[in-house]
This record gives C-alpha cells, sequence and structure tokens, in this order.
C-alpha cells in the first residue's frame, strides 16, 4: 500500500507539473471572463495529471483489483476524457450531460445502484429495478455535476472532495471494504499532490477533467459506501456540493432562468463576497464540510427518519442563510 500510495504522490506531482509548464502548447489554459475569479491566464486540466496517475499506479500495484473492477475504472478514464476534451473545447454542456448520461449507464448496467433508500417508521423503501437504475442513474450525473459547480475557488473542490475521500477511506478501513480503502486513499494523494499548485494563489486549475472525475469517484463511492451505511447519513458526507446545487438552482427558478444556466451565485461565490479573501472563503467552507462528514459518519446506523429531517433543516437554513434576495429587500 505505501509503495501504491508514494508513487501516486510522485507521478501526480510530475503529470501536474509537466501540464502546467506546457499548457500553452497543449492549448489548455483558462482565459478569465466574467464568472472567473483569477484575472490572469492560468494553466488548467490538472486532472488529467493526478487521475492518469492514480490509474496507472493501480494498474502497477493493484493489478487484480484494477481487472475486478475494471468497468468502474474504464468509466473514470472515460470521465476524464470528456473533461479533457471540454477544457481544450469548450463543448456545449447538453453534449457533455450526454457523455456523463452514458457513462452513468454503462456504471449501473455493470451494478453500481442504489437500490434502497432506508428505513423510515419500520417500512423498508427498496426500490425495483426499473427505478433503481433510472434513479442511480441521476443521482451519478447529477453529484458528479455538483462537484464540478463547487470549482470556483483556489483549492476549493480539491480540498473538498479530500474531506469526503477521507471519510470513504474511514469507513472503508473500518469494513475492510479494498474498493474503498484503494480508490479513496490513491485519490487523497493525487488531491495533496494537485493542492501544492493549486492552493491560492493556484498556479493551476483542475479543470472539467479533474471536477467530474472527482465527482464520478465521489458517487460511485457514495453508493459503494452505502453497504455500510444509511442513506440519510450519506447525505451529510457529501453534503456542500448537493445543497449548493439546490440553491443555485432555486434561485435561477425563481429568476425564471434555466436551471443549468452558469452564474455567481453559488456558495462560495457568497462567501467570497462577504469575506473578500480566498482562503478565508475557502477554508470556512472546508470546515463545514468537515463537520457535515464527521456528523454524517457518526450518523451512519442511527434513526434514519432523524437524520433525514436534520438534514431537510440544514437544507433550508442554507437556502435562507445564501438567499441574497434578502439582501435586496433590505435595500429597498
Amino acid at each position: 500500500m505505501i509503495s501504491l500510495l508514494l508513487t501516486t504522490f510522485i507521478l501526480s506531482v510530475l503529470f501536474v507539473y509537466l501540464i502546467m509548464k506546457y499548457s500553452s502548447f497543449l492549448g489548455l489554459e483558462d482565459v478569465p471572463n466574467a464568472r472567473s475569479s483569477h484575472k490572469n491566464v492560468i494553466p488548467r486540466s490538472a486532472g488529467l495529471g493526478f487521475v492518469s496517475a492514480v490509474l496507472i499506479a493501480i494498474g502497477i500495484f493493484e493489478f487484480s483489483h484494477l481487472v475486478t473492477y475494471s468497468y468502474i475504472y474504464i468509466s473514470i478514464f472515460l470521465v476524464m476524457l470528456v473533461g479533457l476534451y471540454d477544457d481544450k473545447m469548450d463543448v456545449s454542456h447538453r453534449l457533455k450531460f450526454i457523455a456523463l448520461f452514458l457513462i452513468a449507464v454503462y456504471v449501473c448496467v455493470n451494478g453500481v445502484r442504489i437500490d434502497t433508500l432506508g428505513v423510515y417508521f419500520n417500512y423498508h423503501v427498496d426500490l425495483p429495478i426499473w427505478i433503481a437504475g433510472p434513479f442511480t442513474i441521476i443521482a451519478i450525473v447529477g453529484f458528479t455535476n455538483a462537484l464540478n459547480l463547487t470549482d470556483g475557488l483556489d483549492g476549493l473542490a480539491g480540498a473538498l472532495s479530500l474531506i469526503m475521500f477521507l471519510a470513504f477511506f474511514t469507513i472503508g478501513i473500518v469494513h475492510d471494504d479494498q474498493l474503498l480503502i484503494i480508490l479513496s486513499s490513491t485519490f487523497i494523494v493525487s488531491i495533496l499532490a494537485f493542492l501544492i499548485f493549486n492552493w491560492h494563489p493556484a498556479k493551476i486549475f483542475m479543470g472539467d477533467s479533474g471536477s467530474l472525475s472527482l465527482g464520478l469517484v465521489i458517487s460511485i463511492l457514495s453508493i459503494q459506501a452505502l453497504e455500510y451505511m444509511t442513506p440519510s447519513a450519506m447525505l451529510f458526507v457529501i453534503a456542500l456540493p448537493l445543497i449548493d446545487t439546490f440553491i443555485v438552482m432555486r434561485r435561477r427558478i425563481q429568476r425564471g432562468q434555466s436551471p443549468f444556466k452558469a452564474d455567481k451565485n453559488h456558495i462560495h461565490h457568497f462567501m467570497y463576497k462577504m469575506k473578500v479573501d480566498v482562503k478565508i472563503s475557502v477554508m470556512l467552507l472546508l470546515y463545514i464540510q468537515l463537520a457535515l462528514s464527521i456528523m454524517g459518519y457518526q450518523m451512519r446506523q442511527e434513526n434514519q427518519i432523524l437524520s433525514l429531517a436534520l438534514f431537510v433543516l440544514l437544507l433550508y437554513i442554507f437556502l435562507n442563510l445564501f438567499d441574497q434576495r434578502f439582501r435586496y429587500r433590505k435595500k429597498k
């Protein structure tokens, strides 16, 4: 395991550095626009580097594991390519959604499914296959995009993912689940390597090749971890991207806009406007996610009605706390 993690870290540092150095030649640069939090041209698509490092290292040291879960690693590779293509060509959201949908179908067909929503009032909410399949596909595509949307401040998406992977690693160790242990641990060290270059002020961005890949891996591990914890508790482990997506989609719908229209109204934009400091904004959000992930882990086998009610209350608080309409009403 030590050799696997050390190799992953070294390869991640090397690959990310090479992408950063040759980004101009590769056409992988992020040009600032109206939604950017940076003002200079920055290399991007570091995800190509740290995701490739994970795949190569696992292929070298855990080949039998790679073969056993080949469908998962193929899906990660395909999502990385989709993100890389988007980083380079800036494809439409519709085309990207179709690609993610097909990859999610591939994962679901190979057995990664959400078969139950838990037990409430002693009633098991089990999903028949014709519901479990579509529901899982929507969940995977939805969370993959949700994680992608958090990639708006230096270090944020990577560090949020790091916290979630730490939770999955803990669950994997406790229950001796090799998929959780290997995937989460390798991504932990690869993200740490990436954050060397991405922590504020960032020298390179992960791009969609990174954020979409991380979103897919976290969604797959979330489904895998449902063997050991309740679905309502899992919502806390991956809470912040979910809550952020609910907030921005509700706000867009209220304004009569498409819920998929890009803007600067995410939680991290709100925090940045309040603190006007990237590091403080990022750290506050990381503390929130860390607290929520710990809560989810602690409640992993607790009463599901209580944990679901707590998450709904949490969602309600965030929806109102980050509702910018209240600020506008005060000014009138």
